[in-house]
């Protein structure tokens, strides 16, 4: 049977990535990106694969359009990067987030529901955070039998869409599979994220706002082997099942800015510690050992590499953070 699969959000940060990577990996797939071009899609992104995909500039709230174009294409595959996706926003304008997130979410899993029927075999992956899970303190790890804790406006509606799709695995035997990472990091990240806006105000030797006094600790995960980790829940995931993917690469916010100003060599006094965020999460660490024991995936790539890589990146492709 031809695969068609149809990746929504791809003109984004990690769904670029991913398009870039599954392109070239399986030259026998159709595959049709569905992105809405926000402020944070980027056709850009997708420049190096332009010619391999089929683009469709839609919104995953339009139902009609979302069944339209699962016809058109014979879609038998989705992947579901699409989503609001910045925690500050989340705060600011909370019911866009709902929208995009849950309701863009249901309208996808419903589509797929009505155009292959209740209990097909084609699949459905659903891209989501560990922020769902809330906050760690200073031990401990997120496991895919953590307690769903989320803490913003953002998470809730990340926890909402993955409940969702659960639904349409248990109610309608769909199959379904979620994933959820830890922070990524890499090419073609939007520059209100941490890692590509603090390389642009360095750059431009402009103050780097610093929530609290830095401490919060995230996991990062190098986005290219967050694109290894989807590609295999998608071909060998079980149903109805959660895979966390993380990237054993704890780091205080803090120590991040530095190494950025280190590698650019630009003065640690441009740090200005800011007001901290309201309901900032303390810690995310993921356990992977699910997805590590079920279908032999791991990071390969270690901090200390990846982020120079990246920055290095930004300072050759220096378009993507204006």
């Amino acid at each position: 049977m031809s695969k068609n699969i149809l990746i929504t959000g791809a003109a984004g940060f990690i769904g670029a990535n991913f398009a870039e990577y599954f392109v070239e990996k399986h030259t026998d797939y159709k595959i049709v990106v569905v992105d809405k071009l926000t402020y944070a899609g980027n056709m850009n992104n997708l420049k190096k694969v332009e010619d391999k995909i089929e683009f469709e500039k839609a919104d995953i709230c339009d139902f009609e359009k979302m069944k339209e174009i699962f016809n058109k294409y014979q879609i038998n595959g989705v992947i579901h990067f699409a989503a609001e996706s910045h925690v500050d926003n989340s705060i600011k304008t909370p019911f866009i987030f709902t929208e995009t997130n849950v309701m863009g979410t249901h309208i996808l899993l419903e589509t797929a529901k009505q155009i292959w029927g209740e209990g097909s075999e084609n699949k459905f992956v659903h891209i989501s955070t560990d922020e769902v899970y809330g906050a760690l303190g200073e031990e401990g790890y997120f496991t895919e039998k953590s307690p769903i804790k989320p803490s913003s406006p953002y998470s809730a509606s990340k926890a909402s869409s993955d409940l969702i799709a659960f639904s349409y695995y248990t109610t309608y035997n769909m199959n379904v599979s979620v994933t959820n990472c830890s922070n990524n990091y890499g090419p073609y990240q939007h520059n209100e994220k941490l890692i590509p806006h603090m390389i642009k105000l360095a750059l431009e030797d402009k103050k780097l706002p610093v929530y609290g006094e830095g401490l919060n600790i995230r996991d990062w995960l190098y986005v290219k082997d967050h694109c290894k980790a989807i590609d295999m829940v998608f071909h060998r995931g079980r149903a109805g099942e959660r895979y966390n993917i993380g990237g054993h690469n704890e780091m205080r916010n803090i120590d991040i800015v530095k190494l950025i100003l280190k590698h650019l060599k630009k003065p640690e006094s441009l740090i200005e510690f800011v007001t901290d965020r309201k309901g900032h999460d303390y810690r995310y660490a993921i356990d992977p050992t699910k997805i590590k024991n079920e279908l032999g995936w791991e990071p390969e790539t270690k901090f200390e590499d990846g982020i120079i890589e990246t920055i290095d990146w930004y300072l050759d492709n220096k378009e993507w953070l204006k």
